[in-house]
């Protein structure tokens, strides 16, 4: 990242010396860092913006906690995206009215490459602006289908031996935390078909106002919920969406 130089003021109590005859500064640091090279470029950098990292013996180092560029994310082409392995989970909108709350769904399916998603019922489907306002172009990259009725799909689903979640505040549910994807609800484990060697799953978020259907419950295999701790005991659709998606891609992508 090139040479930085670091003028400071570092305090008794942080272990350092002052290299200036001023009083210690109660474990604070003061001071700018000069940058004569990219990404900086020529300029001051104001230390408040730097970030104090221990070390052993005591001692503090700096860290620069620089914001990242679009074209330093590694981002993935379309054509790369198409092709890439993918999360081996199925998001399935039972109902989902509004078009935003599609929209996000596909933009966090998009950011943990999601293998489809399936839009069911009164759910609005791409190509559509106002999906697109909340999508960002990932109607266009993640894989989807439509059915008529969700209890189609999750047919569909259990054909391809998928094993399928709803998400729903039910008797009996599986807290997210508690979520096994190498042993799910009731020591059950999909079964893999000649296709898909490796167990798949799927996930049903529900209607904003009814959540999910009754009969499309009945059909799960097993059933999460987030535990929640305040007066509402209700998320957004495509909040719970992208926390219910993390936890899988945590458990099957960075495993």
């Amino acid at each position: 990242m090139g040479f930085y130089k670091l003028i400071f003021l570092l305090s008794d109590r942080l272990g350092g010396t002052s290299q200036a005859k001023t009083p210690p500064l109660s474990g604070k640091l003061s001071g700018v860092l000069q940058a004569n090279n990219p990404p900086f470029g020529r300029g001051y950098v104001e230390l408040h913006k730097l970030r104090l990292l221990p070390f052993r013996g005591g001692r503090v180092g700096l860290s620069i906690m620089r914001k990242l560029r679009t074209i330093e994310m590694n981002r993935l082409s379309l054509e790369e995206f198409k092709e890439a392995d993918k999360l081996p989970l199925i998001v399935v909108l039972d109902d989902v009215r509004s078009l935003h709350n599609v929209g996000s769904v596909f933009r966090s399916a998009d950011a943990f490459r999601v293998e489809a998603v399936y839009l069911c019922g009164i759910t609005a489907t791409p190509p559509n602006a106002e999906i697109h306002k909340t999508a960002l172009g990932g109607e266009d990259s993640v894989e989807w289908r439509y059915f008529e009725r969700t209890e189609d799909a999750i047919e569909e689903l259990h054909r391809q031996g998928v094993f399928v979640y709803s998400v729903e505040q039910v008797e009996g549910s599986t807290k997210l935390q508690e979520l096994n994807t190498e042993n799910p609800t009731n020591n059950q484990h999909p079964t893999p078909n000649t296709q898909h060697p490796t167990p798949r799953y799927a996930i049903v978020m529900g209607n904003e106002v009814k959540g999910v259907k009754q009969s499309v419950v009945d059909m799960s295999d097993g059933c999460l919920e987030i535990p929640q701790f305040g007066t509402k005991h209700s998320l957004n659709v495509s909040v719970t969406t992208g926390i219910v998606i993390w936890e899988f891609a945590r458990q099957l992508l960075l495993k």
